[in-house]
């Protein structure tokens, strides 16, 4: 019962939190390796001070090109070893007083929320000094989460006559760069919640080549067997 209450509340927030937000599609390629090592960057040297991903490993980080020196000198800022998870060190009693909330750990929320979600999401906060954190957002009203790239992409605020997002202030990033950056981070969130994905598919092909190669063989059998049967 409290699996399905689970799968109900994961459903409900992903379709009921985008209600009348049109999503903008994100440009995912997990093909293009430099493109996840540098969401991998972002991930880690932004998302992960208070989401966890339980699941990913730091050594992981090898199958999309990054070495183990790499790994160990640029991403590595805790202490932890390359073969630990990607865990957090904020105890869940601080995030809860500092969020009101305990920051849900990130590995598979691309399978959960979808790419087009968080790319939208990553893009649509705004100042609200109704907030307690001074910040919403259009995708999902409410958030407990701050704008932890304000620096990058700057202020914006929600026009109430238009309902449209519109800058207040600038960032270290202009428009373009700042949507690719976010681009970049969700590229390696949907990676990360499945990261064996491309072998799958790949797999799928020769499978689905085996079959058919089967299925010529058993046509040509079943001719050889009934061509002097009458």
């Amino acid at each position: 019962m409290k699996l399905l209450v689970s799968i109900f509340l994961i459903f409900s927030n992903t379709v009921f939190s985008s209600e009348n937000v049109e999503l903008s599609k994100a440009p995912i390629d997990l093909t293009d390796n430099q493109s996840l090592q540098r969401g991998a960057k972002t991930f880690i040297n932004y998302c992960l001070n208070c989401h966890s991903a339980n699941f990913m490993r730091y050594s992981n980080l090898q199958d999309i090109g990054l070495s183990s020196e790499t790994i160990k000198n640029d991403l590595l800022f805790t202490g932890d070893k390359i073969g630990d998870t990607m865990a957090v060190n904020m105890s869940v009693k601080d995030s809860k007083g500092w969020f009101g909330v305990s920051p849900p750990d990130l590995s598979v929320v691309a399978r959960s929320r979808g790419a087009d979600w968080i790319y939208s999401y990553m893009r649509g906060f705004y100042r609200d000094p109704t907030r307690d954190m001074g910040w919403n957002n259009v995708v999902l009203a409410n958030s407990a989460m701050p704008h932890i790239l304000w620096e990058l992409q700057g202020e914006q605020v929600l026009n109430p006559k238009t309902n449209k997002l519109e800058k207040f202030t600038s960032g270290k990033l202009n428009t373009k760069e700042y949507d690719s950056l976010v681009a970049d981070l969700t590229n390696y969130l949907v990676y990360m919640s499945e990261p064996d994905q491309l072998k799958r598919k790949k797999l799928g092909y020769y499978v689905i080549g085996f079959l058919i190669f089967l299925l010529l063989l058993v046509i040509n059998l079943k001719k050889e067997y009934w061509r002097d049967i009458k």
